[in-house]
């Protein structure tokens, strides 16, 4: 099949452009998929390869570190070679990795097999969702084929536990990502017949050195962050969170200096371009900080099971599902700056409503509230997602959903980290003034440092109900509502400056 110039005219989209998108789609399904089932198999994997602490930890972070690493780099490889090329060979490469990963017989191995998974991983995502924007020339058709797009993820973070707990149930650990091959070969056969190639003609060489100043700031940022999150605040996180902006100044620089940069600075000198992609991360910041809240909140303050949780959060994910498909409704009904201000109010009004529902310990509270904020956050992610791409040269299409999805898995560690540090900063200067007597020293120090710690050392020493672990739970509560107001005006400020910004280049006019 010929390739098809960026600036060739394309009719109105028909059946072979819709059967396209449910291949790219499809393909984004299993990529969000592969992001959450490894939880569901950690406890065999433990139990079959026996790994240490250390090597637990990355065998949980090596994928996502790879994948938000490479996701620039992709995308401007794609750019310049064919988004189509990149994309079958990251399905074919997310092929071998699948099986690898699938059939390894050690912690070692698994790690690597991880890593791989996550660099073939990165060419999913900004390579589908530009070849997408390409497929759809009517702004309508666009808005609503991202918005399918976008399902997808929403539907593979769903889907995939619950397929990964059945496949689990009757099968070895490695089941769950052997169900990733015949997807993407699926997608190797029917992909060059229905997805048709685009690429920059005048890209230019690849600049190594970019790359690898992009690969440093990407994963040393990423890797403090998710490490703070996971062990607390730490001065070693700082140094490395500071050593990724360091190098990032050095990668800015040399962008403005080489002649076929990895990154087009000029696209941030566009007011939508810039004001979509702040919206974005900083609203990805929120819902993924209060998400983590949200399930401890269930299961250390409500005292639900794991499985209850699950069960009692699916009725805010089909929310999510169901907005995502609709999500091209609002737009079009509203426009894309409408629908950007008013979801970030809905959003605000969500947060504000968890806070009160938090503090006063209801279940039906905080289920209502996260069905608000995921009303309010969808139509505005697919609709900064298509503004940051829409808005970009069509040459440069690839590496702008690139830098749509750093920023969101940016926003994701950040909000995880930061909100998470807030929270327990407060919950253990709360838990200062608590009557701990009668405890160990070991059993004080976990009771006063996390919620799960107290809830631990209750049934350890068979009380269940103590007095501390009322004021353990009210402080976290109080943490957690703390974290939701700040949210609020935090979104509502942020609707301000988007309101401000998108009037002064309307969004409407740079699709």
């Amino acid at each position: 099949m010929q390739e098809k110039p960026i600036d060739e005219p394309r009719s109105v989209a028909g059946p072979h452009e819709w059967l396209g998108l449910c291949v790219l789609s499809t393909a984004c399904l299993i990529y969000s998929m592969d992001l959450s089932v490894l939880f569901l198999a950690m406890p065999a994997i433990v139990a079959d390869l026996n790994p240490s602490a250390s090597e637990l930890l990355w065998i949980n972070d090596i994928y996502g570190f790879m994948v938000a690493g490479f996701l620039v780099t992709m995308g401007t490889i794609g750019d310049r070679i064919g988004r189509r090329r990149v994309l079958l060979i990251g399905a074919f490469a997310f092929s071998l990795a699948s099986a690898f990963t699938a059939y390894s017989s050690t912690a070692q191995q698994l790690i690597v097999a991880r890593a791989l998974l996550g660099i073939a991983g990165a060419t999913i995502a900004p390579s589908t969702l530009s070849l997408v924007v390409n497929l759809f020339e009517s702004e309508s058709e666009r808005k609503r084929a991202v918005s399918i797009w976008g399902t997808a993820f929403a539907l593979g973070g769903l889907v995939g536990p619950l397929v990964g707990g059945v496949v689990l149930q009757y099968f070895h650990w490695g089941s769950v990502f052997l169900l990733n091959i015949p997807i993407m070969l699926a997608l190797l056969i029917a992909g060059p017949f229905l997805v048709p190639e685009y690429k920059n003609a005048n890209g230019g060489r690849l600049d190594l050195p970019s790359v690898i100043l992009s690969l440093a700031t990407v994963l040393s940022i990423i890797y403090g962050f998710k490490h703070m999150a996971s062990h607390g605040f730490a001065i070693s996180q700082l140094l490395d969170i500071a050593a990724g902006m360091l190098v990032g100044v050095l990668f800015i620089n040399r962008q403005k200096a080489v002649p076929y940069p990895l990154i087009d600075l000029t696209l941030f000198r566009t007011p939508a371009f810039t004001a979509s992609l702040i919206v974005n991360l900083v609203g990805v910041f929120f819902v993924f900080g209060v998400s983590l809240f949200q399930n401890s909140f269930l299961q250390l303050v409500l005292g639900l099971s794991p499985l209850a949780a699950a069960l009692w959060s699916v009725p805010s994910e089909l929310v999510l599902i169901i907005t995502s498909f609709q999500a091209y409704r609002f737009s079009n009904r509203l426009g894309p700056t409408k629908t950007v201000l008013v979801g970030l109010l809905v959003n605000a009004a969500g947060a504000t409503m968890m806070a009160g529902a938090v503090y006063g310990e209801s279940l039906a509270g905080v289920l209502g509230a996260r069905m608000l904020i995921n009303l309010g956050f969808v139509p505005v992610f697919f609709t900064t997602t298509g503004l940051i791409v829409g808005t970009a040269p069509a040459e440069h299409a690839g590496s702008a959903s690139a830098i749509s999805e750093t920023s969101a898995e940016f926003g994701g560690a950040l909000g995880v980290a930061l909100l998470g540090s807030l929270g327990t900063f407060l919950y253990r200067m709360m838990m200062e003034g608590a009557d701990l007597s009668g405890l160990t020293r070991a059993q004080q120090l976990a009771v006063s440092t996390t919620l799960a710690g107290a809830v631990e050392t209750a049934t350890t020493i068979g009380e269940t109900t103590p007095a501390w672990l009322e004021v353990a739970r009210s402080s976290f509560s109080i943490g957690f509502a703390t974290c939701c107001v700040l949210a609020s005006v935090t979104l509502l400020g942020l609707a301000a400056l988007a309101r401000k910004i998108y009037a002064s280049a309307p969004a409407s006019q740079e699709l």
